[in-house]
């Protein structure tokens, strides 16, 4: 049942990331009015000045998400260790 735990925190971790993936780009497009930048060729040239502060945003918003799943995960898995000890 371990690695069961194990998959489901390392599904919720990669569910979790993307959607704050999505937030921050939205939130991004409506404060600043472009798309994020993202390297493709396609997209509008930006400034160093936008990228950086576009990766020191997704940085913070990653590390914060990664450090809540972790937490959960763990969480859980005290909390499943305690209703066997139950049963």
């Amino acid at each position: 049942m371990n690695i069961f735990i194990k998959l489901l925190g390392t599904g919720i971790s990669l569910l979790a990331g993307f959607v704050g993936t999505k937030l921050v780009d939205t939130v991004w497009e409506k404060s600043t009015g472009n798309k994020p930048p993202k390297g493709h060729e396609d997209d509008v040239p930006t400034t160093l000045r936008s990228a950086l502060t576009f990766a020191l945003i997704s940085a913070s918003v990653s590390a914060i998400i990664q450090v809540l799943a972790n937490r959960g995960t763990q969480r859980a898995v005290t909390r499943f260790a305690k209703t066997q000890d139950l049963v």
